[in-house]
């Protein structure tokens, strides 16, 4: 395990989230934009190195089942996180009023998104990854803004989702070198759980960037940044050959 993964992943979060305290105006085309970048990444380093890895197993017959698992997984997790996990913002209650359904979802989401990290040797997913939940954990911080919560609690929740990550990434490392016994068998079918959440993720994002299915001139730059990135870390890594 590297500790500066655990590192980058918790505080990318966790500046994400305490970011509320100190944006005055809204930045919700700045978060746009890195919604696409890292949507485009995801999906990119998904297709290039998860899914050929999760399919070299010996076992690569049900991988596809495992994905579907994973994607309609996003699916019902969405149904209580109410897309947080993209960066979306709703307005709640009046009243000090906790969203565990919101909580819960996407601390498990990033849990499993920290999965895939164990077997990520060339650093290709960290980024895409940790970039990801920066505006999730804002949003997460503006729907606990908004339900009068103290700084102090805010905080205390933007911690937890913050270690959600790096606790998965530690969580598979154990998982991938035995020291959890008897699970080491079930490393893909996990991994291809992980796959299903990240194509749902990353397409939703990549639909949901702009009305009318339309990308403006930025967004189409950062999606094809993203994807750019992916390819150029896919080619130096010698997978290309």
């Amino acid at each position: 395990m590297e500790i500066w993964k655990f590192l980058v992943l918790f505080f990318c979060a966790f500046f994400g989230g305490t970011a509320i305290f100190m944006v005055k105006n809204d930045k919700s085309q700045l978060l746009k934009l890195i919604l696409s970048f890292s949507g485009a990444y995801l999906f990119a380093i998904t297709v290039l190195h998860l899914i050929p890895d999760a399919y070299s197993g010996s076992d690569k017959g049900e991988i596809g089942i495992f994905i579907l698992i994973g994607f309609l997984l996003q699916i019902f997790l969405e149904q209580f996180s109410e897309g947080v996990e993209h960066g979306h913002i709703h307005k709640h209650h009046d009243g000090h009023v906790f969203p565990w359904g919101i909580m819960i979802s996407l601390c498990l989401h990033a849990f499993l998104e920290g999965m895939p990290l164990a077997k990520d040797p060339n650093n290709e997913l960290i980024f895409g990854i940790a970039l990801h939940h920066i505006p999730a954990a804002f949003a997460l911080a503006s729907i606990l803004m908004q339900n009068h919560f103290k700084a102090k609690g805010i905080i205390f929740y933007i911690v937890l989702f913050a270690i959600m990550a790096p606790a998965g990434y530690y969580f598979s490392t154990s998982l991938g070198n035995g020291s959890i016994s008897g699970m080491e068998p079930y490393y893909n079918k996990i991994m291809g759980i992980v796959i299903g959440i990240f194509l749902h993720i990353s397409t939703t994002i990549l639909f949901e960037s702009s009305a009318d299915h339309k990308i403006n001139k930025r967004k189409m730059l950062a999606v094809l940044l993203g994807i750019g990135i992916a390819l150029i870390g896919f080619y130096s890594a010698g997978h290309g050959h």
